[in-house]
């Protein structure tokens, strides 16, 4: 039998020689078209049927390693259309502190940035609890949606010390992110992180188009320079689009 994804036949140079269970060789096979860029992401896969055919394995076989798959994230499955290959997902630095716009530019996608709130708030204010500026006589408040090929995956929301960025409100920040911003006007000398996994609230929900409730991966992080606090962020991922990665070292 022959079929093809992207217009390549998909299985032409598939091999599952190899001493581990037969399940778990499907599932090598498979990692290898998505590897080696044969199957690229949101390309259907051939059908449990045409993958028993061309493999020789049991539907059993090809079930379970399609379904370990859908699990690890390489595979997305819809009931009555098709299996098929994942978009990756995109990845923040945990112990880093990295422009959003110039991750997603690494990894060749587009980036683009929606204002929701940019305001002046009472240097107390509750919002920026607690993570409060102690002592600001002026608070800026920012709440911006940043997009990955036009799909939501960060809701960015500051607390920004109007006193080391006078000038904060006047940004046109669908131009230059809020950290791209500040990180020139006052380069940073230490920063906090507090990592969280939180059920999105319904403003939340909206704004990052998920389901009520969706698990979501958040960052309350509070950064200095060598002038003083520069501000408190809220950095909120939708849990199925994004996962943090840190690096530990000597």
């Amino acid at each position: 039998m022959s079929t093809t994804v992207n217009g390549k036949p998909p299985l032409e140079s598939l091999t599952i020689e190899s001493p581990s269970p037969l399940y778990a060789r499907v599932k090598q096979a498979i990692v290898q078209k998505i590897r080696s860029g044969d199957w690229l992401p949101n390309s259907k896969l051939p059908s449990e049927s045409e993958l028993l055919s061309l493999l020789g394995v049991s539907r059993m076989t090809i079930n379970r390693a399609l379904r370990e798959l859908t699990i690890e994230g390489l595979l997305v499955r819809m009931q009555g259309v098709g299996t098929f290959v994942a978009e990756p997902k995109g990845h923040a630095a945990l112990f880093e502190i990295h422009n959003i716009a110039e991750e997603i530019s690494a990894r060749g996608h587009s980036h683009r940035c929606e204002v929701i709130t940019l305001e002046e708030l009472p240097a107390k204010s509750s919002l920026a609890l607690p993570f409060a500026l102690d002592g600001v006589p002026r608070l800026f408040h920012s709440l911006v949606v940043h997009y990955e090929n036009e799909v939501p995956v960060q809701i960015e929301e500051r607390f920004v010390n109007a006193q080391i960025a006078p000038e904060y409100l006047n940004q046109d920040f669908t131009k230059v992110t809020p950290y791209a911003y500040l990180i020139q006007l006052a380069p940073l000398t230490e920063g906090e992180h507090v990592v969280e996994a939180i059920h999105a609230k319904s403003v939340e929900c909206r704004l990052l188009q998920i389901k009520r409730n969706e698990p979501c991966l958040l960052i309350r992080r509070r950064t200095w320079s060598a002038k003083g606090q520069v501000g408190s962020a809220r950095l909120v991922y939708p849990g199925s689009r994004y996962r943090l990665e840190g690096k530990f070292g000597n």
